[in-house]
């Protein structure tokens, strides 16, 4: 029942706003506009590695949402700071 959920309902929601995020990191019209859309993107890949955990029952996948979490962190604090310096 819950994969089934899963694999019907959240998977498919998540790829729509995987893709509506990826138009807007290349549409951004600005480098700020990007930087939130690439972290958007990353927070959608937990997301998705999360869900596709749940539907299969293999753990692994949670800690590579894990290791893509800190990296996405770090990232985003590294453009925060590059923007703050002036472009």
């Amino acid at each position: 029942m819950l994969q089934t959920l899963v694999y019907i309902g959240v998977l498919p929601c998540l790829t729509v706003a995987m893709v509506l995020a990826f138009v807007r990191l290349v549409r951004g019209p600005d480098l700020p506009d990007r930087v939130a859309a690439l972290d958007l993107l990353g927070a959608l890949g937990i997301a998705a590695l999360s869900a596709y955990t749940l539907a299969t029952g293999y753990s692994a996948y949670l800690d590579v949402g894990v290791v893509v979490g800190l990296i996405g962190f770090l990232g985003t604090v590294a453009f925060a700071r590059y923007i703050e310096r002036g472009v």
